[in-house]
C-alpha cells in the first residue's frame, strides 16, 4: 500500500514539474519522445540547426553544414529534396520527404516533414520542420511491395507484375520501332513427376528450371512464373531470326541434367511458345494469349517442342469470340445481369435436400439465360475469371446472411485456385463473415487441387479452421493420386458426373465408382454423385455407399429458389 502511494505521489510530482515547464522545453520534451528532431535549414546561408537529432543522424556527417547533409543523402533518393530545394513557387508550403542517409551498417531512411519559405523571388529561403528515423518503417514497405510483385515460391515476378512488365515494353517498342518478344516455357509432364516423387519434389523442379531459365538470359530480359508449371519470358530487343534462338538455348538449360531433389534426380524437358512483338499482338493480353496457343502446339510434337506463333484465320476469329465473350460478361457485373442458380444435394437415404450449389448463371439482354460451361471457360482465357469467382463469393454470402436456414456450395474456378493472392483474398472475406462459414462449403475441382498442391492445402487448412467445409469437384481424372487428395483433408469429393450418368448400363463405371467410394469411406470421406439421372441409378448409388445424389432428376438449378 505504501509503495502504491508512493508512485503516485511521484507521478502527480512529475505532472507538475512538466507543467511548470515553458511550452517551447515541453514541445521538445514531446519530440525527443517520438524520437523527432527538429530542424532549421537556412537555404540562403546553407545551416541547419537542430533540436534532438543525436540519436537520429550518423556521426559522420557534419549536419550543421547543409551542404555535408545534402552530400550524405544517397544520390538515388535526392531527387525529391533537389526538387524542393529548387522550386520556385512564390508561396509558402508543406512538404514531406523521405531521404536515405549511408551508414556503416547500411542505408537509413529519414522522413522530413515541415513548412518550405519562400524568398520574394519566390526560391526556396527555408524549411523548417521535424525528421523521424523511419527505416523500419520503409524496409516494411519495401518487403511487402517485393512480395505482391514476386511469386512466392520462386521468388520470380508473378503473374500479374510480369504482365505488367508486358505491356511496358509492348508500348517502348511501338515508340521506338523495335521489336521485342514475349515467350512461355512449360515443364513437361509435372503431373508425372508429381505421381512419381511427390508435389515437394515437383516444387523443387519448377525451382530449379526457373533458376536455370534465369541464368540463361540476358541481364535486360525479364522472368516471371505465370502458371504452375509455366515462365513467362520477355525478351526486350528482338529480331524475329533470334526467337528460335534464345529458346533452344533456354530448353537445353533445362535438359542439360536433372534436377535433384530430395526424392532423386528428377529429368526434366521444357517446351516452349512465342510470340514476336509487336507484329503479332498489340497489347500484354493479346501477347499472352497467342504465346500460351504456340505454346499447345509446341507441345503437340511432345516434349522438348518449340512453336511461333503465326497468324491464322480460324484463330483469330476464336479470339474475337473469346473477347466477345469477355467484354458480355464485364458488361453483365455492371448491370447485375450475373446471377447464382441453386441446384439442391439431396441426402441419399432420406432423399430431403441437405444443401444447394451455387452455379454461375448469366442474363443476356433479351431474357435468355447462358450457363457457367459457355462463358467461364473464355474468362479464365482472358484472365478476368478472378472478378467472377468474387461475385460468385460475395453473392453467396448475401444470400447465407438473410437465410439463415440455408446452406451453400460455391465453387472456385481452376485459375483462382492457382493464385496464391487470390486465395489469400478469399480467405480474408470469409474471415471477416464468419458467422455464416459453418454454412459455407468450397468447392475446387480435383485438377487444380491436385497441380496446386502446396497453395491449396493451406487454403483448405485456413477455411476448416473458420469451420467452411470443403469438396473436390469433378473426382475421377486425378484416381491414381488419391493419397495427395486425403493429405488435403477435405471433407466430400463430387464422383464426376461422366462416371455416373447412365450407371445402371455401365458395368464397368459401376466398379470404378464403387472402388472410389469404398477408397472415400475408407479415409472419412463423404461422397456426392453427380449426373444422377434415375431412380434405378440413384439406387445402386445407394448401395455402393454413396452419401448425397445431385442431378435433374432430384432438382433443376433455379434462380429463384423457394427460400428467397
Amino acid at each position: 500500500m505504501v509503495v502504491v502511494l508512493n508512485t503516485a505521489l511521484q507521478k502527480r510530482e512529475e505532472i507538475v514539474q512538466l507543467s511548470q515547464l515553458d511550452d517551447e522545453l515541453r514541445l521538445r520534451l514531446a519530440a525527443q519522445a517520438a524520437a523527432c528532431a527538429a530542424f532549421d535549414w537556412d537555404v540562403v546561408e546553407g545551416t541547419i540547426r537542430w533540436d534532438g537529432a543525436t540519436e537520429i543522424l550518423p556521426l559522420h556527417l557534419d549536419a550543421a553544414n547543409a551542404a555535408s547533409f545534402f552530400d550524405g543523402i544517397i544520390p538515388e533518393s535526392r531527387r525529391d529534396m533537389q526538387a524542393l530545394l529548387s522550386s520556385r513557387d512564390q508561396g509558402s508550403n508543406s512538404f514531406l520527404v523521405d531521404v536515405e542517409i549511408a551508414t556503416a551498417l547500411g542505408a537509413i531512411t529519414l522522413t522530413m516533414t515541415g513548412t518550405r519559405f519562400a524568398a520574394i523571388d519566390g526560391s526556396t529561403a527555408r524549411l523548417t520542420g521535424m525528421m523521424r528515423d523511419t527505416t523500419e518503417r520503409s524496409r516494411e514497405v519495401r518487403r511487402l511491395s517485393y512480395l505482391a510483385t514476386r511469386d512466392e515460391l520462386t521468388g520470380h515476378l508473378n503473374r500479374n507484375a510480369l504482365r505488367e512488365e508486358l505491356s511496358g515494353t509492348i508500348e517502348s517498342a511501338k515508340a521506338e520501332n523495335r521489336n521485342c518478344a514475349f515467350l512461355v516455357a512449360s515443364v513437361d509432364r509435372l503431373a508425372m513427376i508429381n505421381d512419381s516423387f511427390g508435389f515437394d519434389a515437383g516444387d523443387e523442379v519448377i525451382m530449379g528450371t526457373g533458376d536455370r531459365l534465369a541464368r540463361t538470359l540476358r541481364g535486360s530480359d525479364i522472368i516471371g512464373r505465370t502458371a504452375g508449371n509455366k515462365f513467362g519470358v520477355i525478351l526486350k530487343n528482338c529480331r524475329e531470326n533470334e526467337i528460335g534462338v534464345v529458346a533452344a538455348r533456354l530448353r537445353a538449360s533445362v535438359r542439360g541434367s536433372g534436377i535433384e531433389t530430395r526424392a532423386g534426380m528428377a529429368q526434366v524437358t521444357c517446351s516452349v511458345g512465342a510470340v514476336w512483338l509487336p507484329h503479332a499482338a498489340s497489347n500484354s493480353q493479346e501477347a499472352m494469349l497467342r504465346a500460351e496457343q504456340a505454346l499447345d502446339k509446341a507441345r503437340a510434337s511432345g516434349r522438348d517442342g518449340f512453336a511461333v506463333y503465326e497468324p491464322s484465320a480460324q484463330r483469330e476469329t476464336a479470339r474475337l469470340r473469346l473477347m466477345q465473350i469477355s467484354d458480355e460478361v464485364m458488361q453483365a457485373l455492371k448491370d447485375n445481369r450475373l446471377k447464382l442458380a441453386y441446384q439442391p444435394i439431396v441426402a441419399a437415404r432420406s432423399r430431403k435436400v441437405s444443401h444447394y450449389e451455387c452455379l454461375l448463371r448469366l442474363i443476356r439482354p433479351d431474357g435468355s439465360v447462358q450457363t457457367a460451361g459457355l462463358f467461364v471457360p473464355a474468362c479464365e482465357q482472358m484472365g478476368i475469371v478472378h472478378l467472377v469467382d468474387r461475385f460468385a463469393l460475395e453473392a453467396t454470402v448475401r444470400e447465407l446472411k438473410s437465410h439463415p436456414a440455408i446452406t451453400l456450395a460455391v465453387n472456385v474456378s481452376g485459375t483462382a485456385a492457382s493464385d496464391p493472392a487470390w486465395l489469400q483474398s478469399f480467405v480474408e472475406y470469409v474471415r471477416e463473415q464468419q458467422d455464416v462459414a459453418p454454412r459455407l462449403i468450397v468447392e475446387l475441382t480435383e485438377t487444380a487441387a491436385l497441380h496446386h498442391f502446396e497453395e491449396n492445402a493451406r487454403f483448405v487448412s485456413q477455411l476448416r479452421e473458420m469451420g467452411v467445409r470443403v469438396a473436390i469437384d469433378d473426382f475421377g481424372a486425378g484416381y491414381t493420386s488419391f493419397r495427395n487428395l486425403q493429405m488435403l483433408h477435405v471433407d466430400t469429393v463430387k464422383i464426376d458426373g461422366s462416371y455416373v450418368k447412365d450407371l445402371s448400363q455401365s458395368p464397368e463405371n459401376q466398379v470404378f465408382v464403387r472402388t472410389l467410394v469404398g477408397l472415400a469411406r475408407n479415409f472419412d470421406i463423404k461422397t456426392v454423385a453427380e449426373w444422377v439421372g434415375s431412380d434405378d441409378d440413384a439406387a445402386l448409388l445407394q448401395n455402393f455407399g454413396v452419401d448425397y445424389f445431385q442431378g435433374f432428376h432430384f432438382g433443376e438449378p433455379l434462380l429463384d429458389p423457394k427460400w428467397a
